[in-house]
């Protein structure tokens, strides 16, 4: 359709609440809208071009089409809205590019309860606590309950391993109740659990009064041991930082959101409230928004981030006011169960919070804009020093980790602009090179990692600026050899170690060096490459070792296949647990006949391992990888 038709066809709607579906001249959607009346809000793009922004022009110059969808009220529009955006993911709608969610600390419901993450709500045996704004930050709040409460750290299942060991050093140096011992009951254990659960809550100081209570019952009648773990637990709770560490941002009762923008870039920043005390912040980032974005921005943050935890706070403020709030005060109550109010607070306590997440945003805009300088100039120096005609964007890096030439595996790390990027690495079992055979089992990794770019796999592209090789002038070789077999011109350099493992120096295929321990920059960057790939080598070694020994353990026992032996993993989580089990327990899960052979094999294996030195006292302990003395 011409503009003018485009602009006819807007002018013929009626003013009624729904949703209009923007697409481009191949039928592809490229926006999603809801409108209160559809006749105004769609004729707006067709009319006074000059004061949309560059996005929206961009977004009007490529609609070659459009349909709309009616609804019976601008609450109805706004959740097919959601639903749409969601499904389609369309080039011009503003959407949040984390759309795995964020983690969650789960307690299970058991006889003893155990702590878990997880990255979504959707298991009903759960109870789910969070979000978090990282995995860390979940790991943390679990840490932090765990030391708290002196609850077990170690991979035990109560009550079935309770007697079966002599309690552990933690339990010696009394940083855990040791349940494990027999001493502690089920109802103290499910006392101290419901005292996380209210921690998670945000409600510190009702622990600290009902610990305070029964710290003075305790020693009233005598039972100072006791009296001191709660004075002990009071200490803790009462560390500055605690309960914010603890308490995820989504069980908030009240939210202030600010969108501000710093050059080409814009952010929403959000800070979750607990009874006034400041208990999460999240952060999320555009690029080429501007300020007069601002309201599609902040709706669509909206709809989204509550979205994805299917919950809001009691109050959301907001630093600058918007044209419309009733559907959105409407779908946050909905997904909150209560009344949501939206409000853009003028004085007092609410203004000082909501001027609180602006000055975050613009804070946080202006840490990442300096860090951006800072790896641009990083970048520019590797680009100077190693005599490139181009600025290294994506850099790739290879490391082969074998155990005396058993079970080779190699790791391909990914640096974006001097930063890892995870979601990029890729692991490789080596196919053909056997033996210790490093060149041959190099050459076999680039060459299917560039085979797997030539024939379109998006997940090898784009291809690197840069290959670094953990090696010298062999494997660079004979990465170079690859390259040149399929017509590409890519630099690649060797990273060659020192007596302690660290690079010194990169080395060209020539057998050139370029030194760069005279250059802290330099030697910083390409020594935390080479860890990070020597890392990921060597985690994916030990995982590929711990599966062929489960195998090797499990396989040859009369009657257990590979339906049963899942079953058994599913239950018991590791071969040990299993050959700890007695033949009732494993007669819970396979039938008593092969619950025996199990027995029979496993008891055997367990009893030797238990003659063994702890790990880590042995001598000689494999690394799997040749010249990696010290295994981190």
């Amino acid at each position: 359709m011409t503009f003018e038709q485009l602009k006819q066809k807007a002018h013929d709607l009626p003013r009624e609440p729904g949703v209009y579906i923007m697409k481009d001249i191949d039928g592809q959607i490229i926006y999603i809208g809801k409108a209160k009346a559809l006749k105004n809000r769609v004729s707006q793009y067709f009319a006074n071009l000059a004061s949309h922004t560059a996005k929206t022009r961009q977004m009007v110059s490529k609609i070659d089409s459009f349909e709309t969808i009616f609804a019976n009220s601008e609450f109805e529009a706004l959740l097919l809205e959601n639903t749409l955006i969601k499904k389609h993911k369309p080039k011009y709608n503003i959407l949040l590019k984390d759309d795995k969610g964020y983690p969650f600390v789960a307690i299970s419901h058991e006889e003893y309860p155990r702590f878990s993450i997880e990255s979504a709500v959707k298991d009903k045996s759960l109870e789910y606590y969070g979000p978090y704004g990282a995995r860390g930050a979940a790991k943390t709040a679990i840490d932090m309950l765990k030391q708290t409460f002196l609850l077990p750290t170690c991979s035990k299942t109560f009550p079935r391993d309770i007697g079966k060991e002599r309690p552990c050093l933690r339990y010696q140096m009394k940083k855990c109740c040791g349940v494990c011992t027999g001493n502690v009951s089920k109802e103290e254990y499910n006392a101290l659990i419901d005292q996380c659960r209210s921690l998670l809550k945000g409600n510190d100081r009702e622990i600290i009064k009902q610990l305070e209570d029964d710290m003075a019952a305790y020693a009233e009648n005598l039972e100072f041991e006791k009296a001191a773990a709660c004075r002990d637990r009071i200490k803790n709770l009462r560390r500055m930082g605690l309960t914010n560490t603890v308490t995820g941002g989504r069980l908030s009762d009240r939210d202030a959101l600010a969108f501000v923008t710093l050059g080409s870039r814009s952010c929403v920043s959000l800070l979750s409230f607990v009874q006034g005390n400041l208990i999460g912040k999240q952060v999320t980032f555009f690029d080429g928004l501007e300020e007069n974005d601002m309201e599609d921005a902040v709706e669509s943050f909206i709809k989204q981030y509550y979205g994805m935890f299917q919950t809001a706070p009691k109050e959301l403020l907001i630093s600058k006011p918007l044209e419309e709030v009733s559907s959105l005060e409407e779908f946050l109550s909905q997904l909150r169960g209560s009344k949501c109010v939206i409000t853009c607070p003028q004085r007092g306590e609410r203004l000082r919070q909501a001027k609180l997440a602006e000055s975050n945003g613009f804070l946080e805009l202006d840490t990442l804009q300096r860090r951006e300088q800072k790896s641009q100039k990083l970048m520019e120096l590797v680009r100077d020093t190693l005599g490139l005609e181009e600025i290294p964007h994506r850099v790739e890096a290879y490391d082969i980790s074998n155990t005396a030439g058993d079970l080779p595996v190699a790791s391909m790390t990914v640096f974006t602009d001097g930063k890892p990027a995870k979601k990029h690495y890729k692991k490789y079992k080596i196919k053909t090179a056997r033996g210790g055979d490093d060149y041959g089992a190099m050459a076999e990794v680039i060459g299917r990692r560039l085979d797997r770019a030539i024939n379109g796999d998006e997940s090898f592209l784009p291809l690197p600026d840069m290959m670094l090789i953990d090696g010298g002038k062999g494997q660079t070789g004979v990465a170079c050899e690859e390259l040149q077999k399929r017509g590409m011109d890519i630099p690649v350099f060797g990273m060659v170690k020192d007596d302690r493992h660290r690079t010194r120096a990169l080395v060209t295929p020539d057998g050139h060096e370029i030194g760069i321990s005279a250059t802290p920059q330099m030697f910083a960057f390409v020594g935390r490459i080479q860890e990070e790939t020597h890392r990921f080598a060597i985690e994916f070694h030990r995982d590929s070792r711990v599966k062929s020994m489960r195998r090797s353990r499990l396989d040859g026992i009369e009657g257990l296949g590979p339906t049963r032996r899942k079953k058994l993993l599913d239950r018991f989580g590791t071969i040990k647990a299993i050959a700890r089990a007695d033949i009732g327990e494993l007669a819970q899960v396979v039938p008593v006949n092969v619950a025996e052979n199990i027995r029979k094999k496993l008891g055997e294996w367990d009893h030797e391992d238990n003659q063994r030195p702890p790990e880590g006292a042995r001598a000689g302990d494999a690394t799997g990888h040749d010249d990696a003395p010290n295994d981190r």
